[in-house]
């Protein structure tokens, strides 16, 4: 069973061209709604709700807001662990999945917070804590305090999501995690990275299932699909995009690292391997990669990595509206027929 998923812009990342400001595609409610509302009737099953500080609208927020007005498309809300006082997030989080009818899972996301300088093996035990206590008080059970009133509507804690490349992030996953999320790779390492955490998490006595978060620009044609990446850049001042990367908090993390490696390991046109398109990454922190094809090309890059027990794509596209709109006419029946 394979779960496709599209990407709500609540920060400030839709663009017509990457580094080129639109007001029109700037962050509101109007604009993320419409996003939701086309992914929801377009027939993805689920939509990530990203989470951000400085740039964009509030996650939480945001999702609860849309909530009586969807009533099939699962939300994936991110969650920064430390953020919020962990009772009080484990609250928010069973108050949003009762507004939702139990159609919620949750993206843990460790990162520091604003203006905190934090290494990364404290800051990865303090998110495994937190994991661990949040699943406890959404199943109902004392983590230091009592579990809140209100439940979630399974009475149990929903799917965490959560992704990292460094070895404290991988055994976080290992530990505490329900699908692990993956950036964009060359196959050979993805595949190496799912083989590394099947073994991590079998130390536990845990099993996991496998996400891949990843941009897609897709055409009638190969040569319009790459046209139209290249378009994607072809205003992009180098030292805007590099302005852009600084700010996001992950901008040091070992995985916005291999995404740069991956860029420096493309050809002259951006490819490093068929159909994956790194020039993404030149304008954001992050995923910075797209698979890039006609529809059966991205189809079959798409089950390729479905060969290797991925059954989560969270996907998205610039202009986010269009792009969802062609994915799910163009490329979705080729996967939802296999």
């Amino acid at each position: 069973m394979i779960e496709l998923a599209w990407f709500s812009a609540l920060c400030d990342d839709d663009h017509e061209q990457l580094g080129v400001a639109d007001p029109a595609l700037l962050s509101s409610y109007e604009h993320c709604a419409d996003i939701v509302h086309t992914a929801e009737a377009a027939g993805f099953d689920s939509i990530l709700m990203p989470s951000g500080y400085a740039l964009g609208i509030d996650t939480v927020a945001f999702t609860a807001a849309i909530a009586r007005t969807t009533d099939r498309i699962t939300p994936i809300v991110a969650v920064r662990m430390g953020e919020l006082w962990l009772p009080q997030l484990a609250r928010q989080l069973a108050t949003l999945d009762q507004l939702l009818g139990g159609r919620m899972v949750v993206n843990i996301i460790s990162s520091e917070l604003p203006g905190e300088q934090l290494a990364s093996g404290p800051r990865y035990r303090r998110t495994l804590d937190h994991m661990l206590g949040l699943r406890a008080l959404l199943d109902g059970r004392t983590w230091d305090v009592a579990p809140p009133r209100v439940r979630t509507v399974s009475g149990t804690c929903p799917p965490l999501y959560f992704g990292g490349l460094s070895d404290d992030a991988r055994a976080v996953a290992a530990q505490a995690a329900d699908v692990y999320l993956m950036w964009p790779d060359t196959f050979e390492r993805v595949r190496d990275v799912v083989v590394d955490m099947r073994t991590r998490a079998a130390a536990h006595g845990r099993s996991l299932r496998f996400g891949y978060r990843v941009h897609v620009v897709v055409r009638e044609t190969e040569a319009e699909a790459r046209a139209a990446a290249d378009h994607l850049v072809a205003a992009l001042d180098p030292a805007v995009g590099d302005a852009i990367r600084a700010k996001s908090l992950d901008s040091t993390s070992v995985g916005v690292k291999a995404q740069a490696m991956l860029r420096d390991a493309a050809d002259d046109h951006g490819y490093v391997e068929p159909n994956l398109w790194t020039g993404i990454g030149r304008a954001r922190s992050g995923c910075g990669a797209a698979i890039v094809g006609d529809p059966h090309q991205v189809a079959a890059k798409i089950q390729q990595y479905r060969s290797l027990g991925i059954d989560t794509f969270i996907l998205s596209g610039y202009p986010h509206l269009d792009e969802c709109r062609r994915f799910a006419s163009l490329v979705m029946p080729l996967l939802r027929d296999t």
